[in-house]
């Protein structure tokens, strides 16, 4: 606090030095008190002169705490003198140190005048618990004492004391003020001011601005207050001792400290364990004609921590501090143990050698067995003492070694540094006895194992038990019986819950072992590792079929009892049946069509029960497999429209099709191949009432192609130049029916005569007629039209030789090319040579 206010009045005499200098001297503040009570209140005036006539005529004093604003007093006043007085309580100071500011308006902000320092504390507490002891160390009378509470206020302790006779009512020669340190709490008064073998008064004054207290008086004589230094300790031998050491205890020695070897002292010993939270243990009293004890009753094979203390005696004085520690091992006793051993056979690639594992448990004789330190197992060949080989020297419970064929019998023992137990020898004997009639066990509770069994005819000496987790070969623990009366045990050791444990028991003849028998339990077991797997087999509008393979139970779990289903709709409506365990399927039926189900399946065992993976299914909504075959069956239609329009569409296109769509001129006449407009158009024949000529008996006409066909070239150099023209086809010869069907040929038939006539209704000259004196009918025979896989050409009579026609340039210029009138091929023209005139 010394050292804020310091700060706090430097910063405030560096405001005032900055203060204008028509300012400096204009004010000044007058508290109460600078030093109060913390909580208590405070008044200060602040008064400012008349001779700062720089100020307005009525000046508004205001007044500021440390940080916080400005604020007027309770009560501002001019006096008779003419100044100014600002008057200003504080109701209480919660503070232990601040400032107050007087201050003024000057321009537009407030100017400090003047300022004080206020403080706030309590009074120092009472003093308390001093004590003084004589430090021959030091040679000086060191007193302490706690100082109570802190103050707030700096408080000043003082170390009084005074010289008296008696019993220290009479104060005689005053002894000069100790002063500690700063912090500190005690404090020495060196021996030249001590008189020894008289008593003193020494008493603490506690002071501050607040007051002073002092502490209760205390009467001593310095001599009876001597305060020794702790011994030193050291561990003895206990081989060079005349006796010979006990198990389980420590030799130690001590050496006073050397100034107050002349005193007679008494000393404590205490020890605890090396362990963390261990308590002391205290041994009192320790013979004082010796330096060197014998401490027992400890542990064997066991650390230890010592120390110990002294004082004088018979002398009053304080004890001594604790001496630093020593740390011992007892020592321990030879291994008192009985070794229950048990062995397996191991294969071995040379047939002359025989390998063995070998496991032990050791079982303790006696309360303080000995710790042990390890095992050693040998094999002594010859039968003799100090030949034996050592063939495990280990601090497991287990070996692994290889004998001759012939070796039947191994030694083991354990030691520690004490020596070693009593040899056990090892016999290896077949397994010939007869076996146990039955096994059982089953878990008590997570920790443990019960195990029964049903004898044998023959009663065994004892029983070999062996488990471990699962079927792994590691980590196994065995248990002897050496009672083979008993028909159950329990197993405690090495359990640990929801662990599935193989069992094996064997019984022990003399000479002999009976055939093990093995068994798989749990310490505690839990329910099905997981339910069956729900699948949707097949779902309607209110049902829905759901199918599960049922899981194998693990070994040495128990089969399930039952099933259940549960399943909830979206408005947490539960619903649940229970099914055997034959079921592998069900259906459930009553569900609202379109909506939404979550459902899984639980499984139950004896030991608890596990559900399955969860299953959320949506039913079908009414109507919607109607309206699925309908839109089918619309769709088929559709695509099958749409493909009969592509392969109209693409079939009208076509120029060349397959083949071309010509009528059958059997059953049709050439008037069927013109349009109609065309038909109806005639055009003059002249010549044709000629007596000389056949009568004609049909007149066809084309239409006149303004396209270039395939086989018109535009070449003007060829012979196939003729002008685009009508053409009409001329039938000479008596009027026929056209739809008489057509005779058969023969040599007698009449002929038939052909013309052509050609004329252009855009050419100015008249047409001219062309005869052909062919005498061949019309159609060459009875040729069916053609079929679906014949192109072009007609299927020929099987009496008659096929013989493609020559082509003719003549034909091919007056006809075109005839391979676009397939049935037209086999007509040839012939007389028109005569016709030129025509």
């Amino acid at each position: 606090m010394t050292g804020l206010g310091a700060y706090g009045l430097a910063k405030a005499s560096l405001i005032i030095l900055l203060l204008p200098g028509s300012l400096e001297k204009c004010g000044q503040i007058n508290i109460s008190a600078p030093i109060i009570r913390l909580g208590d209140p405070v008044t200060a005036s602040c008064t400012i002169s008349q001779n700062c006539s720089h100020l307005d005529p009525e000046p508004q004093i205001l007044w500021r705490l440390g940080e916080e604003l400005e604020q007027p007093g309770q009560r501002q006043q001019r006096l008779p003198d003419g100044t100014w007085e600002s008057t200003i309580t504080l109701p209480y100071l919660n503070h232990t140190q601040a400032f107050l500011f007087c201050c003024v308006q000057w321009g537009n902000r407030p100017q400090i005048l003047d300022q004080a320092e206020l403080q706030a504390g309590y009074p120092p507490a009472t003093p308390s618990n001093l004590s003084c002891f004589m430090n021959l160390t030091t040679n000086s009378l060191t007193c302490q004492w706690e100082p109570g509470p802190s103050t707030y206020l700096p408080t000043t302790f003082i170390l009084k004391s005074f010289k008296s006779r008696g019993d220290c009512e009479t104060q005689e020669d005053s002894i000069f003020d100790c002063m500690p340190d700063k912090g500190h709490s005690f404090c020495s008064i060196p021996r030249k001011q001590l008189i020894l073998y008289q008593n003193m008064v020494i008493w603490v004054q506690a002071e501050n601005a607040l007051g002073v207290r002092e502490s209760p008086q205390l009467c001593l004589d310095p001599v009876d207050v001597v305060k020794l230094e702790p011994p030193t300790l050291r561990a003895l031998d206990p081989s060079l001792q005349a006796a010979s050491a006990q198990p389980c205890c420590l030799w130690l020695a001590w050496e006073l400290w050397k100034p107050s070897m002349y005193m007679k002292q008494k000393c404590e010993l205490r020890h605890r364990l090396q362990e963390e939270g261990a308590s002391w243990a205290q041994v009192t009293p320790l013979p004082s004609s010796t330096y060197q004890y014998e401490l027992c009753g400890l542990r064997p094979a066991t650390a230890y921590s010592l120390q110990m203390r002294c004082i004088r005696s018979p002398l009053p004085g304080y004890w001594s501090s604790w001496s630093p520690s020593l740390e011992l091992r007892t020592t321990e006793y030879a291994p008192a143990v009985r070794l229950d051993m048990w062995w397996r056979r191991r294969q071995q690639l040379d047939p002359e050698t025989v390998g063995r594992q070998l496991f032990w448990k050791p079982t303790p004789l006696k309360e303080d067995s000995g710790r042990i330190q390890g095992y050693l197992l040998s094999w002594n060949p010859s039968k003799q003492p100090g030949l034996a080989l050592t063939l495990c020297n280990t601090t497991e419970l287990s070996c692994t070694f290889s004998l001759p064929s012939g070796a039947q019998e191994v030694t083991l023992v354990a030691y520690n540094t004490a020596g070693t137990s009593q040899p056990t020898p090892v016999v290896f004997l077949e397994s010939k006895g007869p076996p146990l009639d039955g096994l059982h066990a089953r878990a008590l509770d997570p920790h443990s194992l019960w195990l029964g069994w049903e004898p044998p005819c023959t009663q065994p000496q004892g029983y070999m038990i062996e488990w471990g987790l699962g079927t792994t070969g590691s980590n196994k623990t065995f248990k002897m019986e050496h009672n083979g009366s008993i028909t159950e045990t329990l197993l405690r050791e090495n359990i640990r819950p929801f662990q599935l444990y193989e069992i094996t028991v064997s019984p022990l003849y003399p000479g002999t072992v009976g055939h093990s028998q093995r068994i798989y339990a749990y310490s505690k077991e839990m329910g099905p590792p997981q339910a069956p797997e729900l699948h949707l087999k097949n779902i309607g509008k209110t049902w829905a079929k759901l199918e599960w393979v049922p899981r194998i139970p693990g070994l040495g779990k128990s089969p399930v009892t039952h099933y259940t289903i549960f399943w909830t709709n979206t408005k947490d409506q539960s619903f649940s049946t229970i099914l055997n365990t034959s079921s592998h399927s069900f259906v459930l039926h009553g569900l609202e069509p379109a909506s939404l189900y979550h459902i899984h399946l639980m499984a139950t065992s004896q030991a608890g029960a596990s559900n399955s993976t969860g299953l959320t299914l949506m039913t079908l909504a009414s109507g919607e497999l109607e309206l699925y075959i309908f839109l089918g069956l619309f769709g088929f239609l559709a695509l099958f429209i749409c493909l009969c329009v592509a392969a109209w569409f693409w079939c009208s296109h076509r120029k060349n099709p397959l083949w071309p769509s010509v009528p059958d001129p059997a059953h049709s006449s050439l008037g069927s191949w013109i349009p109609k407009a065309m038909a109806e158009e005639s055009f003059p024949l002249p010549s044709l009432w000629d007596s000389g000529m056949p009568p004609i008996t049909k007149i066809t006409v084309l239409e006149e192609e303004k396209k270039l066909g395939s086989w018109e070239s535009s070449d003007s150099t060829e012979t196939c130049g003729l002008p685009t023209t009508v053409q009409a086809y001329v039938l000479q010869g008596g009027p026929r029916t056209t739809s008489t069907p057509p005779q058969p040929q023969s040599s007698t038939s009449d002929q038939v005569f052909y013309g052509q006539v050609l004329g252009s209704p855009t050419s100015p000259g008249p047409g001219h007629y062309i005869r052909c004196d062919s005498t061949q009918p019309l159609l060459g025979g009875l040729t069916p039209s053609p079929k679906s896989y014949e192109n072009i050409w007609f299927q020929n009579s099987p009496l008659e030789t096929p013989m493609a026609p020559l082509p003719n340039q003549e034909d091919d210029c007056v006809f075109g090319p005839l391979i676009d009138f397939p049935l037209l091929q086999g007509l040839r023209v012939y007389g028109v040579e005569g016709l030129g005139a025509f």
